[in-house]
């Protein structure tokens, strides 16, 4: 019997052919921190009286969380994260010289490749798996496990194989694409599997697409989520400045066993909108229209959608248009290359001129910290994750999780709307 892509990856750590349900001690190439989990990691590590990280060219901690800090407490966690990466001497520490939101900038750097095992202490760590690589989200303790000894122990999840078929259409994105996926599995429906994404799909989906697919395959309860290498994953990389190593490829078997196959016509899928509580309550844009849900505050940003193509499509919706008065429109970019980008390409001029406010790279808003914080009553539309009770704010508050496009458009009109339409 053949292996799947996540099988070969483990089996190539680990020095023989291993298969779905064995527990294996894998080699990591890439452990990732930020601001809030990294300190518990560094005190664990301390106190088992450890000196030094056992590969310390694979550990990167970014601090992206409450970044500039919001109060004393956020201060006195980034101190804790900037002393031991002095102390260190760390090559891969990203604070305000260098920032973005980690699952953006990591990639940016080249520093998450094809091949990779990758852990982080972000249940969003899933997001590299665009690239080909494994990579997962885990907790801080585990986390110093592997600053400790540079490997960790895994379950090799069974795979769920999810098979894309035919042309997106206009304003149908990578977030369209996993609302559908998370609507049909549910939120526990693919716990600890691996989410493999394939089909003719692929070809159409750029890497801001991929990151976002495999971002929130978390949301489905999934260990990972992992789309193959291919031109458009090549071109990508080959356009960084550099890279940590050389790439690992790998491409599962004809015969590769799956426990679930899933299937979906994209061409015919419309824009996705996941509504109130949970990011498995997805609805067609269509039933939003019919539902005329007024919104107080449009955010596009986070690790989910907070890169370039986002602002270039929000842009162009926006060009020559205002937000409606009682909206308020929220950009936070990824990192500080897509900032500049941005704003090289005339997409933040575009977007202030229509009365948007761009913030610093954050993760604040998204998981209700700052930066977008929500009151009683209020609606957003976001491109974040999630949108449970409370997750961006009041508890009374309702989050709506959509494309950047049905985003930008809902700010013209201060109620979700459909983008084709405009």
């Amino acid at each position: 019997m053949g292996q799947t892509i996540t099988e070969k990856i483990f089996s190539e750590h680990v020095g023989r052919e291993v298969l779905a349900g064995e527990i294996v001690r894998s080699p990591i190439d890439m452990v990732i921190g930020n601001d809030i989990t990294t300190p518990i990691s560094i005190r664990a590590f301390e106190e088992g009286g450890f000196e030094k990280l056992a590969n310390p060219e694979g550990f990167a901690i970014v601090l992206d969380h409450f970044i500039p800090a919001k109060d004393i407490a956020s201060a006195n966690q980034a101190k804790i994260s900037r002393d031991f990466a002095l102390k260190h001497d760390l090559k891969y520490f990203f604070d305000e010289k260098d920032m973005g939101i980690e699952h953006a900038l990591l990639p940016e750097k080249g520093l998450v490749l094809p091949g990779d095992v990758i852990i982080g202490a972000d249940s969003h760590t899933c997001t590299h798996g665009a690239l080909g690589a494994f990579s997962t989200g885990m907790g801080s303790t585990d986390i110093s496990f592997g600053m400790i000894t540079g490997g960790n122990w895994f379950k090799v999840p069974e795979s769920i194989k999810v098979v894309f078929s035919g042309k997106p259409g206009p304003y149908v994105t990578g977030k369209d694409l996993i609302l559908e996926i998370i609507r049909i599995l549910g939120v526990d429906g693919a716990l600890y599997k691996a989410l493999e994404f394939t089909g003719d799909t692929i070809q159409y989906l750029s890497m801001d697409d991929r990151f976002s697919l495999c971002n929130m395959a978390i949301e489905a309860g999934a260990k990972n989520g992992i789309v193959a290498y291919d031109e458009v994953t090549k071109e990508f990389l080959d356009s960084r400045d550099s890279l940590r190593a050389e790439p690992k490829i790998h491409y599962s078997d004809e015969d590769a066993n799956y426990c679930q196959v899933i299937e979906i016509d994209v061409a015919s899928l419309n824009p996705v909108i996941a509504y109130p509580f949970l990011p498995s309550n997805g609805h067609s844009v269509n039933q939003a229209v019919i539902d005329d849900i007024r919104v107080d505050q449009v955010f596009i940003g986070s690790c989910t959608n907070g890169r370039l193509s986002d602002f270039k499509v929000a842009a162009e919706i926006l060009e020559g248009k205002k937000v409606a008065r009682h909206v308020r429109l929220i950009l936070t970019p990824g990192t500080q290359k897509i900032l500049r980008d941005a704003t090289k390409a005339g997409y933040i001029d575009t977007l202030v001129d229509a009365g948007a406010v761009v913030s610093n790279p954050t993760c604040g808003a998204c998981l209700g910290g700052y930066m977008g914080i929500l009151g009683d009553g209020e609606v957003c539309i976001s491109t974040t994750n999630r949108n449970f009770v409370g997750r961006m704010g009041s508890r009374s508050s309702k989050i709506y999780l959509a494309n950047s496009a049905v985003a930008a458009a809902s700010a013209i009109s201060g109620y979700i709307t459909d983008p084709r339409g405009l």
